[in-house]
């Protein structure tokens, strides 16, 4: 499956249902980290998430595009 684009409030939803919690912000960047020691930073930023930065949240998180557009819909 193609990777599409996704704005910050869609990466944080599927963050979140993964058990990631925010514990900051710096800026317009939220770290993400989980209790598994896993951890990202998402850029806060008006539009979308560009496409490489969120490959590497998604190899930060350890998750594949499939599992990511699964929990992006629901």
């Amino acid at each position: 499956m193609r990777l599409r684009p996704a704005r910050p409030d869609e990466v944080i939803k599927v963050l979140e249902r993964l058990g990631f919690t925010r514990i900051r912000q710096s800026g317009s960047h939220a770290v993400f980290p989980h209790p598994d020691c896993r951890w990202t930073t998402v850029p806060i930023h008006s539009g979308d998430v560009a496409k490489g930065t969120l490959r590497r949240i998604l190899k930060d998180t350890g998750i594949t595009v499939d599992e990511f557009e699964r929990l992006r819909r629901g």
